[in-house]
């Protein structure tokens, strides 16, 4: 696979795209809190999308309830589109997941997550944006 087209903007640029809330996760590394976002319990089928460059990360047949408060997924749609990096905030140790395409902050990946991966990507509902499948496409991708 080739790596994906990066896309850069000002710190102006991406305030005028993102919701304050948005750009707080997305841009400066925040965290909702758990059980408040809008997919923690969304369970439609689609493509969960970065909210600020529109990249797909995940698919909704990869999505489980983790009991963590936030959408958690077993796999990315497509690894190049996501990024790991090691995070020490907080006095803790976590890998910390990113868009590979535009750097926003998504969440952390820890290893205790399901079969098939054993890897739960706990992300925040406000660095995602849902597109559903429509009716005429079915379940295919």
């Amino acid at each position: 696979m080739t790596a994906p087209k990066k896309v850069n903007k000002s710190d102006a640029e991406w305030r005028t795209l993102l919701t304050p809330m948005q750009y707080a996760v997305a841009r400066e590394k925040a965290t909702e809190r758990a059980f408040t976002g809008e997919y923690w319990d969304h369970h439609e089928p689609g493509i969960y999308r970065c909210v600020a460059c529109n990249t797909p990360l995940f698919a909704s047949d990869t999505k489980f309830d983790s009991s963590c408060g936030w959408p958690s997924y077993f796999k990315a749609l497509n690894p190049d589109n996501v990024r790991e990096e090691r995070d020490t905030t907080h006095g803790m140790v976590r890998t910390e997941v990113l868009c590979n395409v535009c750097d926003a902050h998504l969440g952390h990946v820890f290893p205790d997550g399901p079969p098939p991966t054993g890897v739960r990507y706990c992300i925040n509902s406000v660095s995602l944006k849902f597109e559903p499948f429509s009716p005429a496409a079915g379940a295919s991708r």
